[in-house]
């Protein structure tokens, strides 16, 4: 077998950029890393924008997008796991300028790799999939910074995509009374069929004149938006009261001042899931698995391969709610 089927994104000569699903020589792979028969992948924000030609994502193309992949082991020249065993990859540099998971097989280090959680199934793998490994992480660092569910509310940002969506399950699952803020106020009925407690309008809750401080409403929060939002809701904790932060949809900027960090005590707790250690991965997949193992079917797809390109492009348009997870081979 000379190829093997994936997404490929090129450069076409006018400057944009095409993603389909195509054959690939495995001359394309690194013959020294370990080679992975990918089961399924996910589909997340990374994967749209460098499906979209993103340089800051992807510097190089053609090039295959999927941060998230889960398969057995096919080669294995570290001698670090048995062949066929099932494993995991999420995050370091799958698929930014690695080639990623939306393939039939994927080559990479050993030391990006777990094995599959026991009792856990790879399509459930990929319902958690980074935006699940960013959610656990999120609340493991709250939970480490002494939140807890008898404190008041736990904001949550972009609650209708993946991590925002696990996040509230997750908290629920905890026992956390939940707010949600969104833009998407369409999904209102689906994001109170998830659990969520009371569902903020972002328009709504932006609108307010800026001060230094708010009225303290919030025992914590995890925030995929970052800018005005964030900087709003570090304004609005309790005091000592902390804030995950894993995202920036909205922007990089944190228009503010020190005010709530040296009068109330506020921390801002910085979550990096991709280039996070092993061991760290490890200790939260183990949770997900066992501890906070809970139903993700209500808020996850499962599409193919061909259908990848439509969702990724839902994803950047803002359209897409909740997991899709993309079967390698029907």
């Amino acid at each position: 077998m000379d190829f093997f089927n994936a997404l490929w994104t090129i450069e076409i000569p006018d400057g944009h950029f095409e993603t389909k699903l195509q054959s690939v020589p495995f001359s394309a792979l690194a013959t020294d890393r370990v080679l992975v028969q990918v089961s399924y992948s996910s589909l997340n924000y990374k994967d749209a924008l460098s499906s979209n030609g993103h340089k800051g994502i992807t510097r190089d193309f053609p090039h295959i997008p999927g941060i998230d992949a889960v398969g057995k082991v096919v080669l294995d020249p570290s001698q670090s796991f048995a062949i066929g065993q099932e494993v995991i990859v999420t995050g370091f540099d799958l698929g930014m300028n690695t080639h990623g998971g939306l393939a039939e097989f994927i080559a990479v280090p050993a030391n990006w790799i777990i094995p599959l959680p026991h009792g856990m199934s790879p399509i459930k793998a990929m319902q958690w999939g980074t935006a699940g490994l960013t959610a656990g992480m999120a609340l493991f660092a709250l939970w480490h910074h002494g939140v807890r569910p008898n404190q008041g509310e736990i904001v949550v940002t972009g609650a209708t995509g993946g991590v925002g969506l696990i996040s509230v399950l997750l908290l629920k699952h905890l026992g956390f009374q939940v707010v949600a803020i969104t833009g998407k106020m369409d999904q209102y009925e689906f994001l109170k069929q998830m659990g969520v407690d009371r569902i903020m309008d972002r328009e709504e809750f932006l609108s307010e004149k800026p001060r230094a401080l708010y009225p303290m409403q919030f025992a914590g929060a995890i925030d995929v938006v970052g800018g005005d939002v964030l900087a709003k809701i570090i304004k609005s904790l309790h005091l000592g009261a902390s804030v995950a932060a894993c995202g920036m949809a909205s922007s990089v900027e944190l228009p503010m001042q020190i005010y709530p960090f040296i009068l109330r005590g506020a921390n801002l707790l910085g979550i990096y899931s991709a280039d996070s250690p092993l061991e760290k991965k490890q200790e939260i997949w183990d949770k997900l698995a066992n501890a906070w193992n809970i139903p993700l079917d209500a808020i996850s797809r499962t599409i193919t391969l061909v259908e990848a390109p439509a969702y990724l492009a839902k994803i950047r348009a803002g359209n897409h709610v909740g997991r899709t997870v993309v079967q390698i081979k029907p």
